[in-house]
């Protein structure tokens, strides 16, 4: 009887795992798509390159834009493209074989910027800016030159609202990573279509399809990232108030030029009087709740 029970109790907990399972790979395909579909990031005929580290997320990109390119109403093309920068003990064979398995385009290029971060930043400087900009300036290439009309990243909305963090406080700049962005020579368009997707339901969903996951022994080994820094106050924000993240980079598609101080972005010098408009109207830009503005003060 005791056996029968934990059988029947085991059947219970596989089948409640496997509904879940359903609702963060149904989460994560209408986020995605979504994304794609508010910022116009995949139109028809494109080609897209999907960047592929070999880490959670751009395997999950991967995955997911290949489920979405079955079923969606336009025609795209996909193809996978690594970029080896041979750091020490790289293993060169599992991306390869796990996109033989897909059965689908793929490119592994090789340049050895390793050696370049290593020979021109300091030690017990981070290499993760430098890294960034030479492994840009390869992909960004090479999507030209296969005829890449987008470049898909797989930064998802806890690394944007991280960014945005990293901008204020080491930049002094008000910016983050958006969901569509053109490069500053206008020749290539880069994408996230995991700009609606957190990294929890990243990181379930890459044990769920058990990614063969690449760590980053280059930049990942190092402690003390400003990153990691902005990730763990993030974190303990969201432990005390649950949703603050998604509030966060909700506020970044909210933005009102003129209640902030760029010159640039609004005319403040150009702001005239005009007492034209009927009394009883509230005042453009005027954030004062309804309470207040019952009380007629």
């Amino acid at each position: 009887m005791s056996a029968t029970l934990t059988a029947t109790a085991a059947t219970t907990d596989d089948r409640k795992q496997q509904l879940e399972n359903n609702k963060l790979a149904k989460r994560l395909r209408r986020n995605v798509g979504k994304a794609i579909a508010d910022y116009s990031m995949i139109e028809p005929g494109d080609k897209v390159m999907v960047c592929l580290s070999g880490g959670k997320d751009s395997y999950g990109l991967l995955d997911i834009l290949i489920g979405l390119q079955k079923s969606a109403p336009i025609d795209f093309e996909l193809v996978a493209v690594n970029l080896d920068q041979k750091q020490p003990g790289y293993p060169e064979d599992i991306l390869p074989a796990y996109l033989r398995g897909l059965g689908i385009e793929f490119h592994i290029l090789e340049k050895d910027t390793y050696s370049v971060v290593t020979r021109v930043i300091p030690e017990g400087k981070t290499y993760c800016s430098l890294c960034s900009r030479l492994r840009r300036g390869t992909l960004y290439g090479f999507a030209e030159e296969i005829g890449a009309t987008k470049i898909a990243l797989g930064h998802h909305r806890d690394d944007m609202v991280e960014t945005l963090f990293l901008n204020m406080f080491y930049q002094s700049k008000l910016k983050a990573m958006p969901p569509k962005l053109r490069s500053d020579d206008g020749r290539n368009m880069v994408i996230r279509p995991l700009a609606y997707c957190s990294e929890a339901d990243m990181q379930a969903y890459a044990q769920l399809r058990q990614f063969p996951i690449i760590p980053c022994n280059l930049c990942g080994s190092q402690d003390g990232l400003k990153r990691q820094e902005i990730k763990a106050l993030l974190q303990q924000w969201q432990r005390q108030f649950p949703g603050r993240v998604e509030s966060i980079f909700t506020a970044l598609q909210n933005v009102s030029p003129s209640q902030l101080a760029d010159t640039a972005l609004f005319d403040f010098a150009g702001l005239q009087l005009d007492r034209t408009a009927s009394l009883g109207a509230a005042p453009a830009g005027d954030d004062l709740s309804e309470e207040i503005r019952a009380l007629n003060i």
